[in-house]
């Protein structure tokens, strides 16, 4: 690192954007620039993306914030690396993608899933890995590629994750990072892969495939020529490879800040809950379900359980609402729509309605799973209007985060709160009292960014340690507690029981409806 590299690139690749930001060595954030990415959906559930597409685009990202920032290239001191969970990028010869990525997103593993998951060695995979199975995952992916078109992962010769993906393009080195090589194929205690798990999923014979496992506070690896002349970074510039996004969102919004008990949730398209333990203190459910991953701290893990749709659930109302209005005049959008919430909400009744957020079509993932899950409002009288159902919809955000953390211990003794929902102040009231817990937003505008950044802050000595890093970037960026409102309280105490418990009893009308979707289709 030269006297002028005085910044850190953090590079933060979601499943629709790709961003690109640049950070000062003390963590603050000078410019960002970001680039749309595109995936595919497809009617057997599928949802793919291109991994020549996906490179192209952080190419461009990076180009563009050296547009923003003068002399980007001799200034980055290194490069950093997050994006978006689970998914299944297959590389072959030469580094050529196989085919397209088979994302988070892809529901195809359902089958396979299902199966596994009444399996013998389930259990065990479960307590290895602390995670939940899904389709989601790269090991139900693979799986299920196994048993359905082996040719896939004949053809292929490592089997990444996005981030790995591209980091592989930066610097030619085929790797991923603890967290998701743990939560997928490992054990979380050792943060290395385990023969166990690899045999629960039906895949020893591909265990060839894993790639190595790096610790981007530790290794960096230099970015590469032909990296450079695309990106236009400086050839050699170290390149830190981050955790999954999930847990760098977290690291960067206040997860482990050292206060016990705190927790933090990102409530964006979909929800995300986690809390900071030690791998002996984490609370495995009876269930099976939920993530354990690993922190870029020795020893230190997020348990975590997420929400398949978060604020989908609004924009779902709120497009309802958009259209009708539609019908006799002006569209209004969805910008005037969100600011006219905290006004629907004063003139609707606290816990009237129970609602629960599963609009996803790919069902619920947390804090169980099921697939054929789907929302549902209960309780509705000819006296409701549409602000009791926006409440209600509000409302079912909380009662879905409570019902996360409940599935994880305890709850939780603060809540850090990120994502786009963190600005609405009728939402965080919700939190706050259907978790009895105060709540603090993070003013960290690019989260998932800044955690793979700090990683990247360590290995190249910027700090000696996370800790010292966390006392800098993330401590100082939390705002007041706000506290929760102690009249809400036991209004939301009654409402998560009758949430709860309809919960439980709709699981057969799920499967009814999924059935009546199936004999539909058939007939189609």
């Amino acid at each position: 690192m030269s006297d002028s590299s005085d910044l850190i690139v953090g590079i933060d690749a979601g499943t629709s954007v790709i961003k690109a930001v640049a950070f000062t060595l003390g963590g603050r954030q000078i410019a960002a620039s970001a680039v749309r990415n595109t995936y595919t959906m497809g009617g057997d559930g599928a949802a793919t993306q291109s991994l020549t597409r996906t490179w192209t685009d952080c190419a461009e990202a990076l180009r563009g914030l050296g547009d923003k920032v003068p002399n980007l290239a001799a200034r980055c001191a290194a490069v950093a690396l997050t994006g978006q969970g689970d998914g299944t990028w297959l590389v072959g010869r030469e580094d050529a993608p196989v085919t397209d990525a088979w994302l988070w997103l892809d529901a195809r593993a359902a089958p396979t899933v299902r199966d596994l998951a009444a399996g013998p060695m389930n259990r065990a995979r479960f307590e290895a890995t602390g995670t939940g199975l899904n389709t989601c995952q790269q090991g139900a992916q693979m799986a299920h590629m196994h048993r359905t078109c082996p040719a896939l992962l004949d053809a292929a010769e490592v089997a990444l994750h996005c981030k790995d993906w591209l980091y592989l393009r930066l610097t030619g080195v085929r790797a991923t990072d603890p967290s998701e090589a743990s939560f997928t194929f490992g054990d979380f205690r050792t943060r290395r892969y385990s023969d166990t798990v690899i045999e629960a999923l039906g895949l020893t014979a591909r265990r060839a495939l894993l790639p190595e496992i790096v610790d981007g506070t530790q290794v960096t690896h230099p970015l590469s020529a032909e990296a450079a002349a695309l990106t236009g970074l400086r050839a050699g510039t170290p390149v830190s490879l981050g955790y999954v996004d999930m847990v760098m969102t977290a690291l960067g919004a206040g997860v482990h800040t050292g206060d016990a008990g705190a927790a933090c949730s990102t409530v964006g398209s979909t929800g995300v809950h986690m809390r900071a333990v030690t791998s002996d203190g984490v609370h495995l459910n009876a269930e099976g379900t939920g993530y354990v991953i690993c922190l870029p701290v020795p020893d230190l893990v997020t348990q975590v359980q997420t929400n398949m749709a978060a604020t989908l659930n609004i924009d779902w109302a709120l497009a309802l609402a958009a259209g009708l209005m539609a019908e006799f005049g002006p569209k209004p959008s969805h910008a005037d729509l969100v600011a006219h919430i905290d006004t629907w909400m004063s003139k609707s009744k606290p816990g009237a309605l129970v609602y629960h957020p599963y609009i996803s079509e790919a069902g619920e993932r947390g804090p169980f799973v099921n697939a054929d899950a789907r929302a549902s409002l209960v309780g509705l009288n000819a006296g409701h209007r549409f602000a009791d159902v926006i409440r209600a919809v509000v409302e079912g955000l909380g009662m879905a985060a409570r019902d996360c953390y409940a599935a994880m211990g305890e709850m939780p003794a603060e809540l850090r709160l990120t994502g786009g929902a963190a600005r609405s102040a009728a939402l965080r009231r919700v939190l706050a009292a259907s978790l009895h817990t105060p709540v603090r937003v993070s003013a960290r505008e690019e989260a998932g960014a800044a955690g793979c950044a700090m990683m990247a802050a360590v290995a190249i000595g910027a700090y000696d340690d996370m800790d010292a890093c966390i006392a800098d970037w993330v401590t100082p960026l939390l705002g007041q507690p706000e506290q929760p409102d102690p009249a809400l309280v036991p209004v939301y105490d009654r409402l998560f029981t009758s949430y709860a418990e309809s919960r439980s009893a709709l699981a057969p009308v799920w499967d009814g409806l999924a059935a009546a979707r199936g004999t539909e289709g058939a007939h189609t």
